[in-house]
């Protein structure tokens, strides 16, 4: 299910992001196109929930026609199982057990990066999702929680457990976000197993792509944050496969927010559409420092009363 396109361009996955790729930026990415697939970012089943109220939450054709995988995190393998059924039957394509969110509120409850703790854990939970569907289920992990002491013990119970395929993002729970990915990992990870890797982690560009898939001989390329900054990275990626070049103008960029603007949710207030405008914006103008000034330059299709004050924000250099 990993396959290249016809000239040979890797198969290209938007990434589960917590608070940052929702559904609006999710269904503007959409838009915007270049990827095969989309993960929802995590859905949690804690201990008390009622699956089928959380499952009603993923959408199916949220992306159409681009599919989206839905992922899901929690501790209890027979919750984690009636969630994954309920996600089926509301048309998931796949099921993706989240191994690697840092976070301390969900790594207090034992999930997320927790389940690398205990790679007999770890592959109760995945092997319990697997056995529950008929659809393919994924494990999206990190090297480690405090080390990698475990990592090849986590990814030969993530691949007995039965899954489909493999997500790695080379840095531990302890690293978070701050040090560079090490892709020497996902290199040994695919040397070590049989399943398909995905290689996770630090694609900002074009040339990222080419060395990670140089480097890693990975399966196919999960790029999150990335496509945040240059929403238009998975173009530039099948281009070059296709020998061809292509580099987004600055109205390309526009564009791209005054999409994310007309997916904000109706009803959402004014001060929550704001921060959502200035999280994205900051993310595109470290790729795109000119965009400020044109931006207060333009006339948006999507001019709401909030923007006003976004536009406030801006011209004081707030973000």
């Amino acid at each position: 299910m990993l396959s290249k396109d016809s000239n040979g361009c890797p198969y290209l996955i938007l990434a589960p992001m917590e608070g940052l790729g929702d559904r609006c930026f999710r269904k503007t990415m959409a838009a915007i196109g270049g990827f095969d697939e989309a993960v929802t970012e995590f859905m949690s089943v804690p201990s008390n929930a009622h699956v089928k109220s959380l499952a009603a939450i993923y959408q199916a054709n949220e992306t159409a026609p681009i599919p989206l995988a839905a992922q899901i995190m929690g501790s209890d393998p027979a919750l984690l199982a009636d969630m994954a059924v309920e996600l089926e039957k509301r048309g998931a394509r796949r099921i993706d057990l989240n191994c690697g969110c840092p976070s301390k509120t969900v790594t207090g409850r034992g999930a997320g990066s927790s389940l690398l703790k205990d790679p007999n854990f770890l592959h109760e939970n995945a092997s319990a999702l697997v056995k529950a569907v008929s659809i393919p289920v994924t494990l999206k992990m990190r090297s480690g929680y405090a080390d990698t002491t475990l990592f090849k013990e986590n990814l030969l119970a993530a691949q007995d457990s039965g899954i489909a395929f493999l997500t790695l993002h080379p840095r531990t729970k302890v690293d978070g976000y701050g040090p560079p990915a090490k892709w020497d990992l996902i290199a040994e990870a695919k040397a070590l197993l049989r399943i398909p890797v995905v290689g996770n982690g630090d694609i900002l560009s074009v040339e990222d792509a080419k060395r990670m898939l140089s480097h890693t001989k990975c399966d196919a390329l999960m790029i999150g944050r990335g496509s945040v900054m240059n929403p238009y990275i998975f173009h530039e990626i099948r281009h070059h496969f296709a020998d061809s070049s292509f580099c987004p103008t600055i109205d390309d960029q526009l564009q791209f927010l005054n999409l994310f603007l007309q997916n904000l949710p109706i009803g959402m207030p004014d001060r929550l559409k704001v921060n959502k405008f200035k999280q994205i914006f900051s993310y595109l103008l470290k790729k795109n420092p000119e965009i400020r000034q044109l931006i207060l330059k333009s006339t948006f299709d999507s001019f709401t009363p909030f923007f006003d004050y976004s536009l406030n924000i801006l011209t004081e250099n707030k973000i």
